[in-house]
C-alpha cells in the first residue's frame, strides 16, 4: 500500500502535467476539501444496458479515483447518447454523462390485405412476419428484421391475388324433344362462383342461355368466371336434345305421304293420299310415339269402288264427295258438232284429267232415249234427271260444267275448250298447294303416255 505521503505527490504531478480534464476557469473557493484518505475521488458511474471501461494511473480497478478515464459503450440495439469517454476530474465530477438508448425502427406499415407479427416489437433484431388474408399471396419478402442502425432490412412486400376463382358447373344432360319438334327447352340454374380474395365475381355464358330452344345433337355449354385480379377458372357441361324417330314410312302403291314436323319424328303424323282413280283404304293418318312405334297400321290405295246403278243424284255424287272432281259433258246427241270436237280433247287428255282426280259424266239426248254414262257405265233415268235439275243442265244445247271435290258449281263451258285451258282453269283454282306439287312430279308422265301411244 502506498503511504500517505506519496498522494500529494500524485495529485501534483498530475496537475503540474497539465491535464485537459481540468477546467481552467476552476477556483480555489469552489473547490473541494480534498480528502485524500477517500480513494473514491469520483461518484461510481453506472451504465444502464452498457458497459464501462475505466484505467487509472494506478491500473485497472481505480475506476472513480481522480484522473481516471472512463470508455463508455452501450449493448447491441442501444445507442449511446453523451459523451463516450469520461475523466474524474478534481471537482470530484466527471467531465460529462453518458446515456444508452434503446435504438427502435419505424413502425411498419399495414399492407393491404395483409398483416404482420413481430417477434419483440420494433427493437432491434425484431423480426417481423408478414401474411396474406385467405386467397392472396406475398409477393416479395416474407419477413423484415430491425438492424442495429435503426432501419429495416429488404422492402415492403405486397398480398397478391394469385388464386382462381372456383366455379363448379350442373352436371350435363339429355332432354327428349317436344311432340312434333325438332327442339327442346331446357333449363338449368347458373353456377355460383366464389373466390378467396372477392366478392363480386364476373361470370361469363359462352353458348345458349338456359330456357332457350335447343336443336337435336350436342350442345356445349362453357361458363368463365374472373376475379378482380383477372384470374380465371372455367367450367362446362353438355346438353344433349335426342329426337326420337320411328322407322321411315313407305309411301303406299298409288299413293304418298303427307308429313308434318321432319317425317318420322315423335309427334309427326303423316296422312295417306292416293293418285287419281284410287282411294283410302284403312287408317289414314299415323303418328309417331315416344316409344318409336307408329299408332295404328298402314293404310293402303286400292281402285276407288263405284256403285253407278244407284236410283238418286246424291247416291251418286256423295261416292264422289272429297273424293274426285266431276266433269258434266252434255249435249243435244251423239252426233252434235261441238260435242264430238269436246269429246275427241277430253280423250286424249284422259291421263291429265285423272292426275287431276277428274272424273267425266256425259249426258246425252233426250227422253225416252237419253242416256247418261261413266265410261262404259251406264246411269239410272233418276240419276240422269236428278242431275239436270241439281245443276240445271239444259238438254237443247252443248255445255259443260265443272265441279269441284265438295259437289260446288265452279265454272260452265257452252263452246269446247282444249285440254290446255281446262288444266289451267283446274290448277290455278281447285288444285291446293299439295296438288299441284304432285302434278309437277308427274308432269312428264302423261306426255310420254301419249307419246307412246301416238307412236304405235
Amino acid at each position: 500500500m502506498p503511504t500517505s505521503r506519496s498522494v500529494p505527490v500524485f495529485i501534483l504531478m498530475f496537475l503540474s502535467a497539465g491535464a485537459t480534464t481540468v477546467d481552467d476557469s476552476y477556483s480555489e473557493e469552489i473547490s473541494p476539501q480534498l480528502d485524500y484518505k477517500d480513494p473514491n475521488w469520483c461518484r461510481p458511474l453506472s451504465l444502464s444496458n452498457g458497459a464501462i471501461d475505466c484505467r487509472s494511473l494506478r491500473g485497472v480497478g481505480y475506476g472513480n479515483r481522480l484522473g481516471t478515464r472512463c470508455e463508455m459503450s452501450c449493448d447491441r440495439g442501444h445507442r449511446l447518447l453523451g459523451r463516450r469517454t469520461l475523466h474524474c476530474l478534481a471537482n470530484r465530477s466527471w467531465s460529462g454523462t453518458a446515456h444508452c438508448r434503446k435504438i427502435r425502427c419505424h413502425v411498419l406499415p399495414l399492407i393491404p390485405h395483409g398483416r404482420y407479427s413481430c417477434t419483440r416489437g420494433f427493437v432491434v433484431d425484431s423480426r417481423c412476419d408478414f401474411t396474406c388474408a385467405p386467397g392472396y399471396r406475398i409477393e416479395g419478402e416474407h419477413s423484415r428484421t430491425c438492424q442495429p442502425k435503426g432501419s429495416w432490412s429488404g422492402t415492403q412486400p405486397e398480398c397478391a391475388d394469385l388464386d382462381p376463382p372456383k366455379i363448379k358447373c350442373p352436371p350435363s344432360r339429355l332432354k327428349v324433344a317436344e311432340p312434333g319438334k325438332l327442339t327442346a327447352t331446357v333449363t338449368w340454374e347458373p353456377p355460383a362462383a366464389r373466390d378467396t380474395a372477392d366478392k363480386y365475381l364476373n361470370v361469363i355464358l359462352s353458348g345458349q342461355e338456359p330456357g332457350t330452344e335447343f336443336q337435336e345433337g350436342l350442345n356445349i355449354i362453357r361458363y368463365t368466371v374472373y376475379d378482380q385480379a383477372r384470374n380465371r377458372a372455367a367450367c362446362k357441361f353438355i346438353v344433349r336434345v335426342e329426337v326420337r324417330r320411328c322407322p321411315e314410312l313407305p309411301p303406299p302403291l298409288h299413293g304418298y305421304l303427307d308429313c308434318s314436323s321432319d317425317g318420322n319424328n315423335y309427334g309427326a303424323s303423316c296422312e295417306y293420299h292416293c293418285d287419281g282413280g284410287y282411294e283410302v283404304r284403312g287408317t289414314s293418318s299415323r303418328v309417331c310415339q315416344l316409344n318409336r312405334n307408329w299408332s295404328e297400321g298402314p293404310a293402303e290405295c286400292v281402285p276407288m269402288e263405284m256403285t253407278y246403278d244407284v236410283k238418286t243424284a246424291s247416291a251418286l255424287l256423295d261416292q264422289f264427295y272429297e273424293k274426285r272432281r266431276l266433269l258434266i259433258l252434255s249435249a243435244p246427241n251423239i252426233s252434235d258438232p261441238d260435242y264430238q270436237l269436246q269429246n275427241i280433247m277430253i280423250q286424249k287428255s284422259d291421263c291429265g284429267l285423272d292426275l287431276r282426280q277428274v272424273t267425266v259424266i256425259e249426258l246425252l239426248g233426250s227422253p225416252p232415249r237419253e242416256t247418261g254414262r261413266i265410261k262404259e257405265n251406264l246411269l239410272h233415268s233418276d240419276v240422269i234427271e236428278g242431275l239436270r235439275q241439281v245443276f240445271r243442265i239444259s238438254r237443247t244445247y252443248f255445255s259443260m260444267l265443272l265441279l269441284d271435290k265438295l259437289g260446288l258449281d265452279r265454272e260452265r263451258f257452252i263452246v269446247p275448250v282444249s285440254s290446255d285451258e281446262l288444266f289451267s282453269y283446274i290448277d290455278s283454282f281447285l288444285l291446293d298447294e299439295e296438288e299441284r306439287e304432285r302434278l309437277e312430279l308427274h308432269a312428264d308422265f302423261c306426255d310420254q303416255n301419249t307419246e307412246t301411244s301416238f307412236f304405235f
